[in-house]
């Protein structure tokens, strides 16, 4: 109740007199795409969509076009603080394919990993909107979400992630006014890390207490996190996959502060309001190393379609959700997630009795349980979520907790700890943008309907 009280006054403390204003140097044109709403019998509508880059990754600048934040530091005469940088900073917008290295054709949107113009970008984190100004919604409680995706070019330390968020739809700009950039330019993003290296957060620009990061040259984090539901349905390379639901006690966007965040910027990881963890099944982890992989059942050396199935209690959209399923179809084959062969833990399917022992045998912190396992989960979904598409490389962990064996001080032989076959020395950045700047992700024929009405058996 505290937190909850907490968050509720820095909000209303927020929409006073702050502002997140639009610039005009470079104009915003979304990048077309498309993706299809099926019905049961398999027949689907295409919907006329687009795609628009993070705030996070734009430029931010003065009102004369001098830089506010450059490299990972704040400009200490336009952005002094929160209030003031916030009043001074202009949101502009993007040239998508020669700075970012994003390009769409119909219903497919490729992400480059490094992109060179007149700085180095790395990565991006786009969102799928349903018009020029809003984000696309998905309610996928009682339903089924499933997209194709090539992984083909991406090596160990590299995330090529699809999930959704309980972001706002209008990137915040009816509950904080000051946000004049709105959904338009990619603001109000959040996600169950409560990350705290976003530069703009409900408006406010985040410089109070910031720490430039001590081996990322473009991030750092501030005073201020994000936080809101998560729904990771695919943080996959060439090695290893996951598909992990991460709840929080408040479902939408909310703002936390300092420790009370948790995740990894944080004292403590699990000290704040949502589940950082997640319940994960990685085929891999789970005990299956012949799964998914160059040449193995699901060969990623190919396209595949990737489907998730939201299972409910009764069946319907407004039911309570129980489980999390899986499946592929790839070169015509209908491939169903592989099950479990760690002792203990049975199946291969997202349920609570599945989530519970896996806490219990991995030794695991059951932060999941805490913060309402899949019932909280639902009802996130039931009150839909924003799709995000990204590509990154992990300055945290080397992403060695999805492709490789994890913590690096446990034995490889221990349940839970090996989730890829990468080497534990794999994943670190700078080595990893040196030696595949040319990778890339592919997603594209995105549908989402009714249990069985997006793919063919």
């Amino acid at each position: 109740m505290y937190r909850i009280l907490k968050s509720f006054i820095l909000l209303s403390i927020l929409n006073v007199s702050l502002s997140q204003k639009i610039g005009k140097l470079t104009p915003e044109v979304h990048p077309p795409m498309t993706w299809q709403k099926c019905s049961d019998g398999g027949s689907c509508e295409t919907v006329q969509g687009e795609v628009v880059i993070d705030a996070n990754w734009r430029w931010v600048h003065s009102e004369q076009g001098q830089n506010c934040y450059t490299g990972n530091t704040w400009n200490p005469t336009i952005c002094p603080d929160d209030s003031t940088c916030s009043e001074n900073c202009y949101l502009d917008g993007a040239n998508y394919e020669s700075v970012y290295g994003v390009t769409t054709s119909e219903d497919s949107v490729r992400l480059n990993f490094v992109t060179q113009s007149q700085g180095k970008n790395i990565g991006s984190r786009l969102f799928l909107m349903s018009n020029e100004s809003n984000y696309q919604l998905f309610h996928v409680l009682g339903q089924e979400f499933s997209f194709d995706v090539d992984v083909s070019n991406l090596d160990c330390g590299l995330n090529g992630a699809l999930y959704l968020v309980s972001m706002d739809s209008d990137g915040g700009s009816a509950r904080f006014p000051s946000n004049q950039a709105g959904a338009q330019y990619g603001t109000g993003y959040c996600d169950a890390q409560c990350p705290r290296d976003l530069k703009f957060i409900s408006g406010s620009a985040n410089v109070d207490g910031w720490i430039p990061s001590s081996n990322n040259p473009n991030t750092g984090y501030g005073n201020l996190g994000s936080c809101c539901a998560e729904m990771d349905l695919w943080e996959a390379n060439n090695m290893a996959t996951a598909v992990t639901p991460h709840p929080c006690d408040i479902s939408s966007q909310s703002v936390c502060k300092n420790d009370s965040c948790g995740g990894a910027a944080s004292s403590n990881r699990y000290g704040g309001i949502c589940d950082p963890d997640g319940c994960d099944y990685n085929p891999y982890r789970m005990g299956n190393t012949s799964f998914f992989g160059p040449k193995k059942m699901i060969d990623t050396n190919s396209v595949m379609t990737v489907v998730t199935q939201f299972i409910t209690d009764d069946g319907s959209s407004n039911g309570n959700l129980i489980s999390i399923k899986r499946l592929y179809v790839q070169k015509g084959e209908v491939v169903y997630q592989s099950s479990s062969t760690i002792d203990g833990i049975e199946g291969n399917e997202i349920n609570e009795e599945f989530c519970t022992n896996q806490k219990k045998v991995f030794g695991d912190i059951d932060s999941f349980g805490k913060h309402g396992g899949l019932t909280k989960m639902g009802e996130a979904l039931k009150g839909g979520m924003v799709l995000v598409l990204s590509l990154w490389d992990d300055y945290q962990a080397n992403m060695l907790w999805l492709d490789s064996s994890y913590p690096t001080t446990a034995s490889a032989t221990e349940p839970g700890v090996a989730r890829g076959s990468c080497s534990t020395t794999s994943g670190v950045p700078t080595e990893v943008e040196q030696q595949y700047p040319n990778a890339y992700v592919v997603y594209s024929n995105i549908k989402v309907g009714p249990i069985d009405s997006t793919y063919k058996k």
